[in-house]
């Protein structure tokens, strides 16, 4: 099964990363420390990655973009935690 979309959750130190299949199957839902979070987005196949609008989202969109994601902002209004 291959990751189509994935859903990041922003924090300080620790970040929430949601995966889903083209079926809309959980694929992964995991915890990842800020230093390991470029190295795990490096491993994942080059998907659609949402996450909320906020003042770090910019930073990590950019960094995530250079790895080849397509970043998806969008406002907190939109954002829903399953």
């Amino acid at each position: 099964m291959t990751v189509k979309t994935e859903g990041l959750d922003l924090a300080k130190d620790v970040f929430q990363v949601h995966c889903v299949s083209a079926t809309g199957r959980r694929i992964i839902n995991k915890k990842i420390k800020r230093a390991k979070l470029l190295a795990f987005f490096e491993t994942l196949p080059r998907c659609v990655v949402g996450m909320e609008a906020c003042g770090s989202a910019h930073h990590w969109g950019r960094e995530l973009s250079k790895l080849g994601h397509d970043v998806r902002l969008m406002p907190a209004a939109y954002v829903k935690i399953p």
